[in-house]
């Protein structure tokens, strides 16, 4: 027998167990497996339906009116790119004003902090923290590198959630809060051109060992075929370029258009170091190798 269908108003959104009764929906209709249960008080009509926008969403209908989502729970919803294990902690950080008491239940991280006008947005309905005071929260449990890519994706310049300067203001207002430091060290190193995390990570290992400053995304025309290349960094005056190698380019059909690529590069007189995660998880050792790619070509440093 199949249940009986919601009332129209009712059938996409979640909604309160109250809200529900006030419908005409019964006790008994609500208890039914076709409804995510899963938040004591709420239902939702898609019990498949485990985005982060909705579980915010059935929060939302139990939080308090100052309450709003915050730290990596408000970075996921800007969409910024988190360390697996924080993305994949499905806890939901829940915030409200310092003089109030952090919100502690199953499912939920809470927290008290001193917010101003500016650290609240809302989008799809949903209230959580500013993407500046998001970063500055986000900085006592991130990495530099991490911080840095995350600051990277707030201030890109297609998206931009903010800019570098609201960044700067923002930590500047928490200077004595826990991770202040961090934002400090991460300010000077952000830039609103890069467009992936280990993008961001490489560029920090560079700057930090002291090596030239490469350029970002660099445009590269083969001079025999006149095919364009977009590179993730160079060092144009040593004709050094660092490719980062994700998973995706183990496709066997991605494998070969990589290949081809390179082989041009190198033909066109170009250094073709390729890089990938365990790399980057030896920052010192990398950082050697690409400073004797660069004496290889003539740099002094």
């Amino acid at each position: 027998m199949h249940p009986s269908p919601l009332p129209p108003q009712l059938n996409r959104l979640p909604f309160t167990v109250a809200g529900g009764e006030r419908a005409g929906i019964q006790r008994a209709r609500m208890r039914a497996l076709d409804l995510d249960r899963s938040i004591w008080g709420v239902r939702h009509p898609d019990p498949g339906d485990k985005s982060l926008e909705t579980r915010c969403a059935m929060f939302a209908l139990r939080m308090p009116g100052e309450a709003l989502f915050s730290h990596a729970t408000s970075a996921l919803l800007f969409r910024a790119p988190l360390p697996f294990a924080i993305e994949g902690d499905s806890r939901l950080h829940i915030a409200v004003s310092a003089h109030a008491r952090a919100p502690h239940a199953t499912g939920i991280l809470g927290h008290s902090l001193d917010l101003s006008p500016e650290d609240v947005v809302e989008s799809n309905g949903l209230r959580h923290t500013s993407a500046a005071r998001t970063w500055c929260d986000l900085a006592a449990h991130l990495s530099l590198l991490d911080l840095v890519a995350v600051g990277d994706y707030l201030i890109q310049w297609r998206l931009q959630f903010a800019t570098q300067m609201e960044l700067a203001a923002c930590a500047s207002r928490l200077a004595g809060r826990r991770g202040a430091k961090r934002m400090r060290e991460s300010l000077p190193l952000l830039n609103d051109r890069s467009e992936s995390r280990p993008e961001s990570w490489l560029r920090v290992i560079i700057v930090r060992a002291g090596l030239p400053t490469p350029s970002i995304n660099h445009a590269i025309v083969d001079a025999e075929t006149g095919k364009g290349y977009r590179t993730d960094i160079a060092f144009s005056k040593h004709k050094v370029l660092l490719e980062y190698q994700g998973d995706y380019h183990r496709d066997q059909r991605q494998w070969r258009k990589d290949m081809t690529r390179r082989a041009r590069l190198e033909a066109n007189g170009w250094i073709v170091m390729e890089i990938n995660a365990d790399d980057v998880r030896k920052p010192v050792e990398l950082a050697e190798r690409i400073r004797t790619a660069l004496r290889s070509r003539g740099w002094r440093g």
